[in-house]
């Protein structure tokens, strides 16, 4: 393990863009990271071009040492892995790790997750708080242990979800936040400061599971405010969709009013110009910005003067 004067040798393990907030603050910040680990390269788009994970881009870009094992419990790997001398493992947005990986570095491994432990435990924890109308999210800091996102939290902090916030939002958000706790987190680390403490086993919890695309589905016959959450909880991706005319109908915002004496749930409506709207089982549901399939995505106004219902 580092010394007080010695610095801490870090292994950052993640994928996404949400993750890069993250390592760029260890870097920015003067940490020892030692070594990168994200996932392999995959081929993407309409060419199948060789896409490289936006840690990987990054990391490039500041000369560390990048690994891509497609198993984690390769016996190789594990060797390498184990060659960095890391005190500390970072992992963020990354796949579940098997002991032999967590479990490796003196200091454990800190994972930076994108809700307030227990709650949300789960692949899409910021998607699951909007569609179920949180006000509130947050991060947490934690270190892992056997059961998935079930480790001791060491720190966290909340955010307010507001009303126009969606996923896209609220994970630009979270993702500056994390970043921030994490160094918060590696200095108490660092300094002996900083206990874990176990997560709350005496409350109702909600979960966030990985969101497919059968979950992207509105149902119309649930409350319009159930619906417009839905909607803002899975954009600008995956994006909740309908069907119009028998074709993919994608819908990124909405707003709804209440009414009675709806048509049946699912039933569209417009004026031709300005408002496409579909009955809910309490009110109206209002696309405001939508993606036909096969077209672009557009304000609904400019998506009405080319489409007649």
């Amino acid at each position: 393990m580092a010394s007080d004067t010695q610095p801490i040798r870090i292994i950052f393990l993640g994928t996404p863009d949400f993750a890069v907030a993250s390592l760029k603050a260890l870097v920015d910040n003067g940490y020892q990271v030692v070594a990168v680990v994200t996932a392999p390269d995959k081929p993407a788009g309409r060419g199948m071009q060789v896409k490289y994970s936006a840690v990987k881009t990054y990391a490039n870009e500041q000369g560390l040492p990048v690994l891509q094992p497609e198993k984690l419990k390769d016996p190789a790997f594990l060797e390498i892995l184990r060659s960095y001398r890391a005190d500390l493992q970072v992992v963020v947005a990354f796949r579940m790790l098997p002991e032999a990986v967590w479990n490796m570095p003196p200091m454990g491994t800190v994972n930076v997750h994108a809700s307030l432990l227990p709650q949300y435990r789960g692949a899409a924890p910021i998607n699951h708080a909007i569609i179920n109308g949180e006000t509130i999210s947050g991060v947490t800091t934690f270190k892992l242990q056997h059961e998935i996102d079930t480790g001791h939290i060491l720190l966290q902090q909340a955010l307010p979800i507001l009303p126009e916030d969606n996923a896209g939002s609220l994970y630009l958000k979270l993702m500056d936040a994390g970043a921030g706790l994490l160094i918060q987190t590696v200095e108490g680390l660092k300094a002996g400061t900083l206990e874990g403490r176990p997560q709350a086993a005496d409350m109702i919890l909600h979960h966030a599971p990985k969101i497919f695309k059968e979950d992207c589905l509105i149902h119309f016959e649930q409350k319009a405010g159930a619906v417009h959450n839905l909607i803002r909880g899975l954009s600008p991706v995956p994006a909740a969709f309908t069907y119009l005319g028998g074709k993919t109908l994608k819908i990124y915002s909405s707003r709804f009013e209440l009414a009675s004496g709806l048509p049946a749930p699912g039933t569209p409506d417009s004026d031709g110009r300005t408002y496409l709207r579909f009955a809910a089982a309490d009110g109206w549901l209002y696309a405001l910005e939508v993606q036909l399939e096969g077209k672009k995505r557009m304000p609904v106004g400019d998506f009405l003067r080319g489409y007649k219902l």
